[in-house]
């Protein structure tokens, strides 16, 4: 399945303006310097919005849950990197005795070595999303060919091990370029970012992770968590163990819901 693909009002500025910098170059030689340095400055603004994991200049992104999710108190808990075997199911009993549900953003290799674990996210209750299948550090630096093959395997992995497509896409720390949103579509695939990230793959310190998370916290919110690539507190433990405690905890404090991504929009 596929889901129409519509260019974004900036990349559509960004065509126009190559379009009008060649076709004045022509016209006037003499304008070519001017021509060229918009033309780089362009190019400097579409790799900068790469760069904001927020930004919907590139195309569609989920970085907020809509109003009726909110009115309902609820939020998102999102959790990248995984499966680990070690990690997540320590996760998934801590979710299971709050009542609470979260996304997970799972890795397609690692999928397939921890498939059982894929499973049992899905059978208590979570949703397991697409992170990409090599979860690359250069995934922003992708053509759309490779990119294109990289959702895609991930795609492929997740829905045989869980029998569930995937909705929801979240590349490598949140980075991408202009092909991204194409890939998205031909796959029916949603980008989906967070309104807070608490660092905790280099921050092994539980109360400040706890506190960049919770500063301003309130219904309509999307949390970024860990279970793979987490962070040592002092005390060795992975930082999402001694986080999402009191993490929950406040949640209960003050009414809060978390609930996936899929719940949050239907």
């Amino acid at each position: 399945m596929s889901r129409p693909w519509t260019v974004s009002p900036a990349l559509k500025a960004s065509a126009a303006l190559h379009v009008g910098a060649a076709l004045g170059t022509v016209a006037a030689p003499a304008i070519w310097p001017w021509a060229l340095g918009a033309v780089a400055l362009n190019h400097a603004v579409i790799t900068g919005a790469g760069l904001l994991p927020r930004t919907n200049l590139l195309g569609p992104n989920l970085t907020r849950l809509p109003a009726r999710s909110q009115a309902r108190r609820e939020l998102a808990l999102t959790i990248d990197d995984g499966p680990d075997p070690e990690i997540t199911p320590r996760v998934l009993d801590l979710l299971d005795a709050a009542g609470a549900r979260a996304s997970f953003f799972c890795i397609g290799w690692r999928a397939r070595q921890s498939p059982a674990l894929c499973r049992e996210i899905v059978a208590r209750g979570h949703r397991v999303e697409n992170h990409g299948d090599s979860h690359s550090n250069a995934f922003s630096l992708f053509g759309p060919r490779r990119m294109r093959a990289d959702v895609a395997a991930a795609q492929a992995t997740l829905s045989d091990i869980t029998g569930q497509s995937p909705l929801f896409f979240r590349p490598t720390a949140g980075l991408r370029n202009p092909f991204l949103e194409p890939v998205l579509a031909s796959l029916d695939l949603q980008l989906a970012a967070w309104t807070r990230r608490p660092y905790d793959t280099r921050d092994g310190r539980p109360q400040q992770v706890l506190q960049r998370l919770t500063r301003g916290l309130g219904p309509g919110d999307i949390l970024l968590m860990h279970d793979g690539h987490a962070a040592l507190t002092p005390e060795g433990q992975p930082v999402i163990l001694a986080t999402l405690p009191l993490l929950l905890h406040r949640l209960k404090a003050e009414s809060l819901q978390a609930v996936t991504l899929q719940q949050a929009l239907a």
